[in-house]
């Protein structure tokens, strides 16, 4: 008789994702291994608790989102490009507004819980950390330094995403596109104060 297949830990962490996104904090052990296929016992001899869940599911997303980042900005011979690129890819798969109100929902929660406050905290981190090391070899003389560039844009994708699920209205990589790609632009070809006053003036 053959032996059942082992599910990895990956699958069901990506179940887990999955379950969040239609049921919200409210899920259960019991949902995310209907969604992988494995018995709860499973689920809860390998992660402990829902809460144990969680924390590897916030560690594994974390490095995905960096490999992610990376991965994206590395097809890019403009460092600006590769910037743009970066930053879109934080919010790759995010295509449903419903699923990603869920989402904040559960993030709601784990802000209130100090270990999963602190593995979001560190995520954010790796996102500016990335971020700035991409606009440290980007030519934009407009732009702040390169850690506030990155804590910026970094903000920005966050409200963006907060408002597309609030008012769902297009693709949210078209909307942050749409914001990013003129504040990329302004600090690529910054107008100095004197051109400003010549241009106000009329001359």
């Amino acid at each position: 008789m053959a032996r059942p297949r082992k599910v990895p830990d990956s699958a069901v962490l990506a179940a887990c994702e999955r379950v969040i996104g239609k049921h919200g904090p409210n899920f259960t052990l019991a949902h995310v291994a209907a969604e992988a296929g494995v018995a709860v016992g499973t689920v809860a001899g390998r992660f402990g608790s829902k809460h144990g869940l969680l924390v590897a599911l916030m560690d594994a997303s974390t490095a995905v989102l960096e490999e992610r980042m990376r991965a994206v900005a590395q097809e890019h011979d403009d460092p600006v490009a590769a910037v743009r690129a970066a930053l879109l890819a934080t919010v790759v798969g995010i295509d449903d507004p419903e699923t990603a109100a869920r989402h904040l929902g559960q993030l709601g929660v784990d802000l209130a819980d100090p270990v999963l406050r602190e593995r979001f905290a560190r995520q954010r981190k790796v996102v500016r950390e990335v971020l700035a090391e991409l606009l440290a070899k980007a030519s934009l003389p407009g732009a702040p330094a390169a850690e506030s560039a990155a804590a910026l844009l970094a903000s920005l994708a966050q409200g963006v995403q907060l408002d597309w699920a609030l008012e769902p209205e297009g693709a949210l990589s078209e909307l942050l596109s749409d914001e990013l790609d003129p504040l990329l632009r302004a600090w690529g070809n910054p107008v100095s104060d004197g051109h400003a006053h010549s241009r106000r003036d009329g001359r």
